[in-house]
């Protein structure tokens, strides 16, 4: 059974930025004992930046500049994977760093570069470390957290489950860490997508802005996977081996859609960068979603951005809902051309397709 852990640069390092010696060798050695029940375990670790600050002479404030940002990151990510080489050791577990950034996904061959290389590892016994190549990420595409990465990961390499390790318990119905937080609650289960919204949405904003929305978010694209995710509190005692054989109450398990998406729609859907935006109406809508078929250009209603024929693009309805994504089969240009005549009543277009129903991924959650 293959298995992501991910865990955030709160739990790895001390307040003033530089690692937790103590926090690494209590993961090091929870994953030495989670792996004799799940060999293939990857790591999905941050705390680079934060590692390499104090030697910039950064340590009460965080610089924002990314030229001071991407320079902390090429010094502390050898001094995090120093750290974890030698707490790993002790258990006779062999590391292996992989820096990985959002073109390692969005480039289709790379995507399966980077699963045949950790494959590899994994058949070799080895431990996978995996964290976003900031030193030379480019602001425009970077992600900025590891959560993303933490959920393709998974769906890269088929996993069954996704642990993402913070400092909280889990789930919250409102950000437990605002003093204007009223009467929360520890959320144990997450069964659907439209449970997953109603956290982010119903909270009025408590979420804190960063860290659970993103996770949620990265829950939501493991879902579609089949992958189970599980958010828990990094300092719980034996958490990773509990969490993974879900013993007890460790924090928040998010299940996965009854009906997976195949390994190409995932790809689509997520990985790939989308370069535009379609508007498309209730005909449309129905005929794709409820009928398996292929995004017509008579069922497009406006169109944003430029696109060249194979790139990717979000499909939402008139009310502004995200309804899929898909590779288009033709550049943008042509469909300008195509909704002008159709304005001006010269539609020789209801047969023309724009999304081939093989290239073409509903993201609507149909299970409920």
């Amino acid at each position: 059974m293959t298995v992501v852990v991910k865990i955030g640069t709160s739990s790895l390092t001390k307040p003033d930025g530089s690692i937790s010696k103590n926090a690494i060798n209590k993961l090091a050695e929870e994953i030495a004992i989670a792996k004799r029940d799940f060999s293939e375990i990857v790591l999905v670790s941050s705390g680079a930046i934060g590692a390499g600050l104090a030697d910039l002479g950064y340590v009460a404030n965080r610089p924002t500049d990314s030229r001071i940002l991407q320079a902390a990151s090429a010094i502390g990510q050898p001094k995090l994977m120093a750290t974890y080489a030698d707490s790993f050791s002790r258990h006779d577990i062999c590391i292996a760093q992989l820096l990985m950034a959002p073109d390692d996904f969005f480039v289709r061959k790379r995507y399966l570069h980077a699963r045949s290389t950790v494959e590899e590892l994994l058949a070799s016994g080895i431990l996978p470390i995996v964290n976003e190549n900031d030193a030379i990420a480019d602001d425009a595409i970077r992600w900025g957290d590891n959560d993303r990465i933490a959920a393709l990961l998974a769906q890269l390499l088929n996993a069954e489950q996704l642990l993402m390790l913070t400092d909280t318990d889990g789930v919250y119905s409102q950000d437990p860490k605002k003093k204007t937080a009223g009467n929360i609650q520890l959320i144990r289960e997450i069964r659907s997508l439209d449970e997953i919204d109603a956290v982010v949405g119903g909270a009025s904003g408590n979420l804190g802005s960063g860290g659970m929305e993103s996770k949620l978010a990265s829950a939501k694209m493991a879902s579609w996977a089949g992958v189970t995710t599980t958010i828990a509190d990094a300092t719980r005692e034996n958490v990773v081996a509990d969490s993974l054989l879900q013993v007890g109450e460790s924090g928040t398990i998010i299940h996965p859609q009854p009906k997976p998406l195949n390994a190409r729609k995932l790809w689509i859907a997520f990985a790939v960068q989308p370069k535009g935006r379609l508007v498309i109406d209730e005909g449309a809508q129905k005929a794709i979603e409820d009928h398996g078929g292929s995004l017509l250009a008579v069922g497009v209603v406006e169109q944003y951005g430029e696109f060249n024929k194979g790139d990717a693009v979000e499909i939402i309805n008139e009310n502004s809902d995200l309804v899929g994504r898909g590779l288009v089969a033709i550049d943008s240009s042509l469909l300008k051309e195509y909704l002008r005549k159709k304005e001006s009543g010269i539609d020789s277009t209801k047969t023309s397709e724009i999304i081939h129903r093989d290239e073409l991924v509903i993201l609507i959650d149909k299970y409920n």
